[in-house]
């Protein structure tokens, strides 16, 4: 499986704290509906110029899409994840990668025995080349 994306995401974020990779995404993507509501929102201001409320009606419009292209995407990785039980609260939680957090307790999981027991880092996902 190729999780480029989910790299990517995961730089970007090296400053915040670690959330489950599933839950972040689906975030970006609610932002993503967000932001398209708020672009066609300014559109409506420029009533007048009919060119330009329209491309913002398009860019929003646009906006929206790529949230359901988002939405369709980590529903398909979603499927493919492992879920496991969190050893700390007992809830089922999916982990994408060699290393997660659980979606409920943020309690550091990994499938990969040889990482056990090692001070949780997102660069731990990344294959060594």
């Amino acid at each position: 499986m190729n999780y480029d994306i989910v790299n990517m995401i995961e730089e970007e974020s090296n400053m915040k704290p670690y959330k489950n990779k599933i839950n972040r995404i689906r975030s970006f993507a609610l932002s993503l509906i967000f932001i398209g509501f708020v672009i066609m929102y300014i559109g409506i201001f420029f009533r007048e110029n009919q060119i330009v409320m329209t491309i913002f009606m398009f860019i929003g419009l646009l906006a929206i899409i790529a949230s359901t292209g988002v939405y369709a995407w980590i529903g398909m990785l979603s499927t493919k994840a492992v879920q496991v039980v969190c050893p700390n609260c007992g809830k089922h939680t999916k982990v994408l990668g060699r290393v997660d957090m659980c979606m409920y307790c943020r309690e550091p999981l990994t499938l990969d025995p040889s990482l056990e027991g090692q001070e949780f880092d997102v660069t731990l996902n990344r294959k060594k080349s």
